[in-house]
């Protein structure tokens, strides 16, 4: 059982470090998109590289390689909800620190990827499918779009999958060992958004959503400083 536990949760890093964004955008515009924008390889920089299309191929894909790590970690343990719970966990750190992203800059050995937030969504979504599904409004109409930060949006995802979780256990219709899923996805896609999260702090992120569109339209630069 220890071997199969074991296996399940590389089984979910391999997956979630799996470059979706890389390969997609190689294969539409020839392009690494490691040198592009930000660096990162989710679906926001997709986008910004390489269009819409791209962006949601890539979503897809970095939403259901998280989705199957957990339905595999599970089916390897015949249901095992700690493995299940750290399996996702673990796709979301490979997306973020993917092994097949592997390079060396400046004399030191570096791991690239994404942010992290589609794979938190499809770990989510394979723990409990109609949670998730219940979570889109509030995440894209609520907080992506009336906040107004991706990277907010982002943080929320995981933060939102805890409250749902902690809620479920409390009440005893879902396992703790979700909750645990949950703190550890917040604190990888933190660690990854930490440039972000200090732009936040001084004025300077990039805005999206209606307030990004109201700048817009009065004639002014929604990544200006102080939005």
């Amino acid at each position: 059982m220890i071997f199969r536990s074991i296996l399940g949760v590389v089984i979910g890093y391999l997956l979630g470090a799996i470059p979706t964004g890389l390969v997609v955008v190689r294969a539409a515009r020839g392009r690494d998109i490691r040198k592009w924008y930000s660096g990162r390889t989710g679906a926001t920089n997709v986008m910004r590289v390489a269009g819409y299309m791209p962006a949601l191929i890539t979503l897809l894909g970095d939403v259901f390689k998280a989705t199957f790590a957990v339905l595999i970690g599970g089916w390897i343990t015949g249901g095992n909800a700690w493995v299940e719970a750290l399996a996702g966990a673990a796709a979301v750190l490979g997306h973020n620190y993917s092994i097949f992203l592997l390079e060396q800059k400046e004399g030191r050995w570096t791991l690239q990827g994404g942010a992290g937030g589609a794979s938190t969504w499809g770990a989510f979504f394979g723990l409990w499918p109609l949670g998730a599904l219940l979570s889109i409004p509030v995440l894209l109409g609520g907080i992506y779009y009336g906040i107004g930060y991706a990277s907010v949006a982002t943080l929320s995802v995981p933060l939102l999958a805890g409250v749902l979780f902690t809620w479920r256990a409390a009440i005893g219709v879902g396992p703790w060992a979700y909750v645990g899923y949950a703190v550890l996805a917040e604190i990888f896609v933190a660690w990854a958004l930490r440039p972000n999260i200090q732009r936040l702090r001084r004025g300077e992120e990039r805005m999206v959503g209606w307030r990004a569109k109201r700048k817009i339209e009065a004639g002014e630069d929604p990544d200006k400083p102080g939005s």
